[in-house]
């Protein structure tokens, strides 16, 4: 993998898994450990102000259990559960767990759980490689392990799901799927071809058939104008309107 440092954190009651953890961490250059924590309450406090990409979170814990303190955190920290209780996989992943490790483990089903992190940390970081020009008009972007060569001119919208962007292109039936955010995407894309009109979506302004209300039309797709994006939108329909 790349030089790319995943910061993490371990929660875990038992003092002996707390250390065992922390020896695996040391032995992973990849992984950089900012605290260690005896309790989902103190992880709590202390990512209020320190974010991270990891948590090593033990599931069976007092006060609040591991499956619960995964349902508080924000989506861009990613978590490794750590049970002597398999009967918790299940819920594990229902809560998009990256990994499940079995108490015991070792360090070689520690690795390959850090892996996946890597693996997927790796994936976010090249959506900052999608290189977008605004004088030749296209864009890379990494999908399937390949980089795509996209014109923007080709583009009909952008539709944000979860972690990933699906780009809608004319004369093609099926979005190109890209590991992306809607936010980075629209800090690149040229002001002047392309504006965000909805939490989920930004849209080709060229390529705006009909508006009606408060809903754009592009190639039968209506797309609404929520509240949040309605100024800047009036405002492109005032510049462009008789």
């Amino acid at each position: 993998m790349s030089n790319l440092k995943i910061t993490c954190v371990i929660v875990d009651d038992e003092p002996m898994a707390l250390n065992l953890v922390e020896s695996y961490v040391e032995k992973t250059p990849f992984l950089e450990l900012k605290n260690k924590c005896s309790s989902a309450i103190e992880a709590m406090e202390f990512l209020k102000t320190n974010p991270v990409d990891v948590l090593f979170l033990d599931i069976q814990m007092p006060d609040l259990s591991g499956i619960e303190f995964s349902k508080m955190l924000p989506k861009e920290t990613r978590v490794i559960f750590t049970t002597a209780f398999d009967q918790y996989a299940l819920e594990g992943f229902k809560v998009d767990a990256l990994d499940y490790l079995l108490k015991p483990f070792d360090y070689a089903e520690f690795l390959a759980a850090a892996n996946k992190a890597s693996t997927w940390f790796s994936l976010v970081e090249g959506k900052k490689e999608a290189v977008v020009s605004k004088e030749k008009e296209f864009l890379f972007v990494k999908s399937e392990y390949k980089q795509l060569r996209i014109k923007l001119s080709d583009v009909l919208y952008f539709e944000g799901l979860k972690d990933y962007i699906k780009i809608w292109l004319k004369d093609n039936p099926k979005p190109i799927l890209t590991l992306m955010s809607l936010k980075s995407l629209e800090e690149e894309l040229p002001e002047t071809q392309f504006l965000r009109v909805h939490r989920s979506f930004i849209v080709s302004l060229k390529n705006i058939e009909e508006i009606e209300r408060s809903q754009i039309i592009i190639n039968k797709q209506r797309i609404t104008v929520s509240e949040q994006y309605k100024p800047r939108f009036l405002e492109f329909i005032n510049k462009n309107s008789l």
